[in-house]
């Protein structure tokens, strides 16, 4: 403990704060501050994210359950309220419909909203405004209302969370026109993306993933810079391969580059596709490597029927890309069941990466 930094010790009091207390994320952090002072968790790169947004654009603010004076839910907005008051960073009521309403409302009058809901499963409460009001107005409007504004917040399953709170909306908001919809994996990701997000004209659904909130990654210096923008639609290979391509978003990311590892030690090299964003989609860089690789598996932790895998499916079979498999296109996706409760069930309702080996070694008959 005694070599814990000042800003490790603030990290841990947040995650107990949070009611995400675990040991394993406290050994982390103890690595983090002691080892890699260039490691940051995916919850302070949203935080940076935000604060160095709100200190370039005034038009930029945050509301939401919770985010001004509890320093939000899951301590994404920590220290925010404290640096820019009551009109920057404002609690709402527990009433979705309400405050993304307003949200939507401020930005066709010229602000920048960031609007987060505590999970996505709530933004159903809200779902009028963020299709019917946020999504269709610039182009009904022939491109004269913009609204700018980002809907963000954890999305698809956490842990011991039951049915009503654990699907993924990748899917259901990505079948929209007038959304982008942007589904991050590590802190470069959420910091890159969140940043353009909010600078965007258009309205952007942001859908992170609690269970990575306390995870921390390397980031390079480049990517410290308030500059550092990651561009919307364009996917990120994340490792290199020539057997067969695994295409993921989102936490899955990190179980197919798991999944890889293992199976290299088999002699079958995987390339790793990280979406980064769902709509619009980077078909063509999925296509490029399956010209390569010869073999396509999708990954994804929502239910299978029309599913960003299916959709996969469907822009492959398509599009130049179709004459190049030798086998069909695999999905590995969340069951078709609204999410158990009990952890055993609930574990076998979510992709594992022993499912992304047994599938990869199927495909390829090895």
């Amino acid at each position: 403990a005694a070599t814990f930094t000042g800003r490790s010790r603030q990290r841990c009091r947040s995650v107990t704060a949070s009611g995400l207390i675990s040991a394993p994320i406290t050994r982390v952090l103890f690595k983090v501050a002691a080892f890699a002072p260039f490691q940051v968790t995916v919850r302070d790169a949203l935080n940076q994210a935000m604060d160095e947004e709100l200190e370039r654009d005034e038009r930029v603010f945050l509301l939401g359950e919770e985010v001004a004076q509890y320093d939000g839910a899951y301590k994404v907005s920590r220290g925010l309220w404290k640096k820019y008051g009551d009109k920057r960073i404002i609690d709402t009521p527990i009433s979705e419909m309400g405050f993304a309403g307003i949200a939507v409302g401020a930005a066709m009058a010229g602000l920048r909203p960031i609007c987060e809901f505590m999970t996505f499963n709530f933004s159903m409460q809200a779902i009028d405004q963020v299709i019917n009001s946020a999504a269709k107005t610039y182009y009904m409007s022939a491109g004269l209302q913009p609204v700018p504004i980002v809907f963000r917040g954890p999305n698809g399953a956490s842990a011991g969370v039951a049915a009503q709170h654990s699907q993924c909306f990748a899917a259901w908001y990505a079948h929209c026109p007038g959304l982008k919809v942007v589904s991050p994996w590590n802190s470069e990701d959420c910091r890159g993306l969140l940043k353009s997000a909010i600078r965007d004209d258009n309205p952007v659904v942001f859908l992170e993933n609690e269970l990575m909130y306390g995870v921390p990654f390397e980031m390079s210096d480049e990517s410290q810079s308030k500059d550092f923008v990651i561009p919307i639609g364009k996917a990120k290979i994340e490792r290199a391969g020539s057997h067969v391509t695994l295409v993921s978003h989102s936490r899955y990311v990190g179980h197919c580059l798991d999944a890889a590892a293992v199976l290299a030690k088999e002699g079958v090299e995987c390339e790793v596709i990280n979406l980064r964003t769902i709509r619009p989609m980077d078909v063509e860089s999925i296509e490029t490597s399956v010209m390569k690789t010869n073999h396509l598996l999708t990954v994804e932790g929502g239910w299978p029927q029309f599913g960003v895998g299916a959709e996969i499916c469907a822009r492959i079979m398509e599009g130049p890309a179709f004459n190049y498999l030798d086998a069909p296109v695999t999905r590995v996706t969340g069951v078709d069941i609204p999410m158990p409760y009990a952890k055993i069930l609930e574990d076998n309702s979510v992709p594992q990466v022993k499912d992304i080996i047994f599938s990869v070694k199927k495909m390829l008959n090895v």
